[in-house]
């Protein structure tokens, strides 16, 4: 959410920040809220002046009272309660007018880096950089769900039964691969100095719209039916809200946590063949990373959270690259974003496993998360990104590991998660 202050001074930029996201129909909310801005402020300044005047009129009716001016102090009397009425009717506008002008600024997309790359959506995201060599193996590799079946790894049919289409049960070596990568992931994060956390798998109402805008929520979250509460669709969203309405010393920074929690996903409008199987699922369990610093630091603690990323998948053998999501691409509150994908040898092309993203200042001004300085208070920064999110790791992991003989290795990182094995050896 942006400063109003900053909206009022810069509202050409505002505009054409909301072009360049390819959103002209949010245009008219930038005249619209300055509009109420300048209605609120007219009634606070009027309020202000109401104040003054009642507490200057009500000291001088003890005075008149001990002079024995009865009449004069009764006329007085009579001012401050029309004072009183009318400050009661700004009182109320002032709340009224609040709401409005927050409602709208919670819809008008934050301020993306200038390095952001102008684009309608995900089709015009920018490769910048390859990290290993994509595999092209001289056998077929069939779809991930028929290499699972083969270590009898994956009961699609039973879970369709239990819960529906988009959920699985997994089993066996597969199951055990997947708990292996959720363990490396959170070993490798704390080497690399994260805090480890497990954060409450549901969140209020307040917590969701200060970490998200309303299109990703509709689309992602599930709603508690009777209560004020939404399973988590990542756990950022649990380890944002930690901090909400917190001040923070500054001495303190940065707060770099890791997180693992199960998600609850939506998906609306998931279709198409590689949306079978565990692409594209309702439930999967994840590794997360969050970061809380100052602004001036947000940009290096960017670079650092991808290359996290980059570097877990390579330890496993597997090749990746990064893609900078162009504008028409980022969520409303993003400021800048990277998503890391995984080579499929099966498909010849990379698929997203991960995406990091700086979102400035967005979720801390609305979730009131603030930093005590030596200059004062200010909003943190905050960033995310996936640390690894096993389904669709396991489609990379198995594409990229699976032999001519139907056998599956086990690269040395996950060995001491695997009992020591160094290869699974399919049963079909």
């Amino acid at each position: 959410m942006l400063d109003m202050k900053f909206l009022r001074e810069n509202p050409e930029l505002v505009r054409q920040n909301i072009r360049n996201k390819f959103q002209d129909a949010k245009l008219p909310l930038v005249d619209e809220v300055i509009a109420l801005d300048a209605e609120s402020r007219a009634v606070k300044t009027e309020a202000d002046s109401l104040r003054a005047n009642r507490n200057k009129v009500s000291k001088e009716i003890g005075a008149l009272m001990a002079q024995g001016k009865k009449e004069e102090a009764m006329a007085a009397k009579a001012k401050v309660t029309e004072f009183s009425a009318r400050l009661a009717e700004c009182e109320a506008l002032e709340a009224d007018y609040a709401e409005k002008i927050r409602k709208i600024m919670l819809v008008i997309p934050n301020i993306i880096d200038p390095s952001v790359p102008i684009g309608r959506d995900d089709s015009e995201n920018v490769e910048v950089q390859r990290y290993g060599e994509p595999r092209t193996p001289d056998f077929e590799i069939p779809y991930h769900t028929e290499i699972m079946e083969r270590f009898d790894g994956i009961d699609l049919d039973a879970a369709r039964s239990v819960a529906g289409n988009g959920f699985y049960y997994l089993m066996g070596d597969i199951a055990r691969l997947h708990s292996a990568v959720i363990a490396y992931a959170r070993d490798f994060m704390i080497d690399r100095g994260f805090t480890y956390c497990v954060p409450p798998f549901m969140i209020r109402s307040n917590v969701v719209t200060g970490v998200m805008s309303f299109a990703e929520m509709d689309a992602m979250m599930y709603k508690i039916e009777g209560e004020d509460l939404y399973l988590i669709g990542t756990s950022e969203h649990s380890m944002i809200g930690k901090y909400i309405d917190k001040i923070i010393e500054e001495e303190t920074l940065p707060h770099t946590l890791t997180s693992y929690s199960p998600c609850f996903r939506k998906e609306k409008g998931a279709h198409g063949i590689e949306e079978r199987g565990v692409y594209r699922i309702h439930q999967f369990e994840k590794q997360e990373m969050i970061v809380v610093c100052k602004p001036e630091d947000s940009p290096v603690w960017f670079d650092k959270l991808w290359q996290n990323t980059v570097d877990l998948f390579r330890s496993m053998e597997i090749p990746v690259r990064t893609l900078e999501c162009c504008s028409g691409d980022l969520a409303d509150l993003k400021v800048k974003s990277i998503d890391v994908e995984a080579w499929s040898p099966r498909q010849q092309k990379y698929f997203e496993v991960g995406s990091c993203s700086n979102l400035g200042d967005a979720q801390a001004r609305r979730l009131k998360i603030r930093v005590n300085g030596q200059n004062g208070k200010y909003f943190a920064h905050t960033l995310n990104n996936t640390v690894v999110a096993p389904p669709r790791m396991l489609i990379a992991f198995l594409e990229n590991h699976l032999q001519a003989d139907g056998s599956v290795t086990i690269p040395e990182v996950l060995r001491p998660y695997m009992g020591g094995k160094d290869v699974l050896i399919p049963k079909h």
